[in-house]
């Protein structure tokens, strides 16, 4: 099983082309399969009064309006050019999260393998009719929904022209960062059962224990934030992991698959040799004279593998010997 792996770069540029890239090279380093930017038009996205969350007034230290912290962290349609430019260089695929129908044409021109639609967009009926005309693949996040809010955003994309073989549904709990108690992966797995679509995470916890168990529990997608540095001022660094620990968590989820294995039950080649010398065979207890029956009292199960296996234990109880044995020696019937 392949994990896709998107490296959330989110904000975390802070509106600096150099950290951007600087970002991607990060990603890049880590092994990740995607690097994933933000497009949005600031104006657009909020009001003039639309207050920040608290989780973005205690991350960035400051209160301000949405507005004022959006506009500093909007990157341009030159910008997002060049970043996935940079992309293309590092051999990294580029991925856009957009926030309204105003940004389509900006992403039509980038002619993206994915669109991701954030949680707080899963409501937004225009812009899911519009994203699902495009008819690429679409990853959707789902924080702060229900499941019946969940199975109407996929109802119209449906309706909209779009296979369900092209969405793509993760958990996220929209909170930075994010507790255990509130990651809920079983919820991925009603998702997956219920739509009939491939699921993921959208991790936005402190560490690598959820985005590891959402592997094991079968997600095809993982994604994650990804920061130079934790302790830089933006809403979204907190939750994040360094460059370090990103690519940690990628060997860490390469590391699952491969725990994983298959669905199919075998010996695994490298037991095999084992086995010889593991199972046992079916042996005299004692010295046994021919003629005598075989009993729990003269015959036992002892290892190596090699005479008659103990899975005939019942066929071999009650049987004459037809030769003497000596203690230890393999029972046979000959």
């Amino acid at each position: 099983m392949k994990t896709t792996i998107i490296a959330e770069a989110g904000v975390n540029h802070n509106g600096s082309l150099s950290l951007a890239y600087r970002l991607v090279d990060a990603a890049k380093e880590a092994k990740a399969d995607y690097i994933k930017f933000q497009l949005f038009k600031h104006n657009e996205l909020a009001t003039a009064y639309a207050p920040q969350a608290n989780y973005q007034i205690r991350n960035t230290n400051k209160k301000q309006t949405q507005l004022k912290l959006l506009k500093k962290l909007e990157l341009s349609l030159d910008t997002l050019r060049k970043i996935k430019s940079y992309c293309k260089k590092r051999k990294i695929n580029f991925m856009l999260s957009v926030f309204g129908v105003e940004e389509l044409g900006i992403l039509r021109k980038l002619n993206l393998k994915f669109i991701k639609i954030p949680s707080g967009e899963i409501n937004n009926v225009n812009l899911l009719k519009c994203i699902a005309r495009i008819n690429k693949k679409i990853i959707i996040s789902t924080g702060m929904a229900s499941l019946k809010e969940v199975e109407f955003a996929i109802k119209i994309l449906k309706k909209n022209g779009l296979n369900k073989k092209k969405i793509f549904v993760l958990q996220c709990t929209t909170d930075y960062p994010t507790q255990l108690k509130d990651v809920n992966l079983k919820s991925m797995i009603t998702m997956k059962e219920k739509f009939k679509v491939d699921v993921g995470l959208s991790d936005h916890t402190i560490g690598e224990e959820a985005s590891m168990s959402a592997v094991s529990l079968g997600a095809k997608i993982i994604e994650k934030h990804i920061t130079l540095n934790n302790n830089m001022r933006g809403p979204d660094h907190k939750a994040s992991l360094n460059p370090k620990n990103f690519k940690e968590l990628v060997a860490k989820i390469k590391n699952v698959e491969t725990l994983l294995g298959s669905n199919l039950k075998k010996p695994s080649k490298s037991e095999l040799k084992n086995k010889k010398i593991v199972r046992k065979s079916i042996v005299a207890k004692r010295n046994i004279k021919k003629g005598e029956i075989f009993s729990k009292i003269n015959i036992t199960c002892k290892r190596p593998e090699g005479g008659i296996s103990p899975i005939y234990w019942e066929k071999i109880i009650g049987k004459k010997s037809k030769k003497n044995f000596k203690v230890d020696d393999f029972i046979s019937l000959r």
